[in-house]
Parts: structure tokens; C-alpha cells; sequence
């Protein structure tokens, strides 16, 4: 705790919330001697900065602390949960407005769906509601083709096997069966890719 009452953090911490890269980047930062604390080079991991009190720089650049930062997306379809497509597809950084580059996203949704995506600077809240040990759930809805027979919605439940292990919904819910195609909100917690689909 540093005398103004805020935390000290460690520097590759501070440097992914301030919006300069991923914490995996900012190591390789400190690692390559990119990176400077009051002056002197910095490249021990575990290097804690008191932001407001400390003055760090990235190639000679000082490197402002971020208040943490939220925000809700509505996810459309055709738009891609990534960095950077090398398809050059459309991206969620390509369609948000430029400050928004430096958050990461929590979770994903395909190409196709669309809804809710959180972006955040909190890079360790982000890895806490993400990872599958934490069991936070995900409601999705889901319009499939045809009727919806009883001993597919028990599968989605007691598991289907995907490309890395078998895959199951916490449960399964506000079915609407039709002919032509039938609706359903499937609650999921691990948040694997292509789960959904």
C-alpha cells in the first residue's frame, strides 16, 4: 500500500491495464529492457510500480495508469471476437470506437452469434470470470433448424463430444419447439470455443 492509500501492482500488470499491451507483451517489453521505472531499466518480473507516484515509460514514453475500465458491446453478426484476423475479416476492435483498443474482451462469440460482450482493462477480473474452475454461467439463445426431439436436449445436459472432450450445458431452458425451426436457451459455464455452435 503506498502512502496515498493505492496499491502497489506489478509493472507488467500496470502496463497491459494502462492499454499498451497484453500482460504476455508487456513481459516481453521488460525482458527485451524496453521498459523503465524512475528512470532505470526494468526487466525482473514481479517488479511492482505505485502508480500515480511512479513514473514508468515504454520506449521512452510515460505510460499513464488507467482507471479500470467496463464496457457492454452488442455483438453483431460477421464480426469477429479477435485482435486481428489474418482473413481480414471484420473485427470487435475494428467496429468500437479507438479507446477501446487497449481492453480485452471476456469471452468470446463466434462469427455468426451476436449478443452481449464485456470489454475491460481489468485484466484479472477478466481471467476470473473466464476460466472454468469459476463456473460463471452464460445464457445463450439459440434458433435451430426443425423440431428439437427430447433425446437431443438430454444430450446437451449429459454431454456431447466435441474436438477437446466432452461438452455439457449446466441446463437447458424456454424451449419453443416448431417444425421449421425451434428456439432454446442453452446455460453453459465453461465458455470453450465453438461450444455453442
Amino acid at each position: 500500500m503506498t502512502s496515498d492509500g493505492s496499491e502497489a501492482v506489478r509493472l507488467q500488470k500496470f502496463l497491459s491495464r494502462s492499454g499498451v499491451a497484453s500482460r504476455r507483451e508487456a513481459e516481453r517489453m521488460m525482458a527485451d529492457g524496453r521498459v523503465r521505472l524512475n528512470g532505470e531499466v526494468v526487466t525482473e518480473m514481479g517488479t511492482r510500480v505505485r502508480p500515480g507516484l511512479d513514473e514508468v515509460t515504454l520506449d521512452g514514453t510515460v505510460v499513464r495508469g488507467a482507471e479500470e475500465r467496463w464496457v457492454a458491446f452488442h455483438k453483431p453478426p460477421g464480426i469477429l471476437t479477435t485482435r486481428s484476423d489474418p482473413h481480414g475479416g471484420q473485427t470487435v476492435y475494428d467496429v468500437l470506437p479507438e479507446w477501446c483498443s487497449g481492453l480485452r474482451y471476456v469471452g468470446r462469440l463466434d462469427r455468426d452469434a451476436e449478443g452481449l460482450l464485456l470489454m475491460t482493462n481489468a485484466g484479472g477480473v477478466a481471467y476470473g470470470l473466464q476460466h472454468p474452475s469459476r463456473e460463471v454461467e452464460r445464457a445463450y439463445h439459440v434458433e435451430v433448424a426443425g423440431t428439437v426431439k427430447r433425446e437431443a436436449l438430454a444430450a446437451l445436459t449429459t454431454g456431447v463430444e466435441l474436438d477437446d472432450g466432452l461438452a455439457r450445458a449446466r441446463r437447458v431452458r424456454d424451449v419453443v419447439p416448431g417444425r421449421v425451426s425451434s428456439e432454446l436457451t442453452v446455460v453453459l459455464t465453461e465458455g470453450r470455443k465453438r461450444e455453442v455452435r
